[in-house]
């Protein structure tokens, strides 16, 4: 356990997820570093060692790192190599770079889930959009960037051959499309000693054209049998993979009542920005407890959660009539030059009763549209 010394972690990436993670870290009088090619990310107003720089170059990793004793990850865009040398000397990387390196490719996360018999989407490799020709029986399909993808961007449906025109030319996976019932999120963590502890799953509702999040509800309610699946799968995952720190899980239930994961996310995520407001331990605070040998936190909810994603849109919000309602709490993420379509914050709910997040989402999402 790290402790009564000045410990210096070292976040790659600068993003919101990034931001959100220095204000837990204070709370434990840690320093931190972050690493970000934006000089204007939203993490650089919270930190007096901001270098601009990038996470996925390897001499700007490796000259960032030497000068942390942890370093951790807000996003899967970062050099595995730097990080595997600057082990080598010495530093500590959370989560290790071999699992970010499974992570990256999304065909080597479904050869990953297959190798260890846990239930996931079948798939096809794609080399380029020509192939795509051969394997128009297979439509209607989801076709996935094997990397780089984020935010529903590198995602796209296929529904007829006419559609391969607009495909990516690149190497990618074709995931059956599956009839989906719910998607849910559950995230795990695990401790250096091997502790784990798990949060309620998350259902979350996308929007169907942009693959955005659009709302989300937590507890998800589901069925017993189905929740202990979805536990025991993300324990299995997480051990699997040797995870220090804490991962997103995100699976699809289908029509027929099968549990499907989808993709893996080892750092925090949007589907656990709830647990700010909503949890005795946030998902911040477990992963700054995680990578630094603190015990794991109580993940309980406090209470009944929801959250609402702020789009950019061009417009500027009137926030005035959303935050002046009760059990509301306001993210804004200070991100500049957004594009259109991109998050640039959330609106967490907490509520008594189910009942009640419902009806602010839906409050909310009136007063936004």
């Amino acid at each position: 356990m790290i402790h009564n010394k000045k410990v210096r972690i070292g976040i790659l990436g600068g993003g919101q997820l990034g931001a959100l993670l220095i204000r837990s870290a204070i709370d434990y009088g840690l320093d931190i570093s972050v690493l970000d090619k934006d000089i204007d990310a939203p993490a650089a107003k919270y930190t007096n060692s901001f270098t601009c720089g990038d996470p996925n170059n390897y001499d700007d990793v490796v000259a960032f790192g030497k000068q942390c004793d942890i370093i951790t990850i807000e996003k899967e865009a970062v050099n595995t190599a730097a990080l595997r040398f600057l082990r080598d000397k010495g530093v500590k990387i959370h989560p290790s770079p071999e699992l970010i390196a499974t992570i990256q490719d999304k065909q080597d996360q479904k050869e990953f889930l297959i190798q260890h018999n846990i239930p996931a989407v079948p798939y096809v490799s794609i080399g380029n959009k020509e192939e795509l020709y051969s394997h128009v029986s297979k439509f209607p399909a989801c076709l996935k960037l094997r990397r780089n993808g984020y935010d529903g961007k590198g995602v796209m449906m296929l529904y007829n051959e006419s559609d391969i025109e607009e495909a990516f030319d690149e190497t990618a996976i074709l995931e059956q499309k599956i009839k989906i019932k719910q998607e849910i999120s559950v995230i795990v963590a695990r401790g250096e000693d091997g502790a784990i502890e798990y949060y309620e799953p998350t259902l979350m509702v996308f929007n169907p054209e942009k693959h955005l999040l659009d709302f989300q509800i937590c507890p998800a309610n589901l069925d017993f049998e189905i929740t202990n699946q979805a536990y025991e799968i993300a324990i299995k995952i997480a051990t699997e993979m040797s995870l220090v720190g804490i991962m997103a899980i995100e699976m699809f239930i289908s029509e027929e009542g099968r549990l499907l994961v989808n993709e893996i996310a080892p750092r925090p995520h949007n589907s656990g920005h709830h647990t700010i407001e909503g949890c005795v331990t946030s998902q911040y605070e477990q992963l700054v407890r995680a990578i630094t040998g603190f015990p794991l936190g109580d993940t309980r909810l406090n209470s009944k959660t929801g959250l609402v994603n702020l789009i950019e849109t061009g417009k500027e919000y009137d926030l005035s009539g959303i935050i002046s309602r009760p059990g509301i709490h306001l993210h804004y993420y200070g991100k500049t030059n957004s594009k259109i379509g991109r998050k640039i914050g959330h609106i967490t709910i907490t509520e008594p009763n189910i009942e009640s997040v419902i009806a602010q989402i839906a409050a909310i999402k009136s007063i936004l549209n």
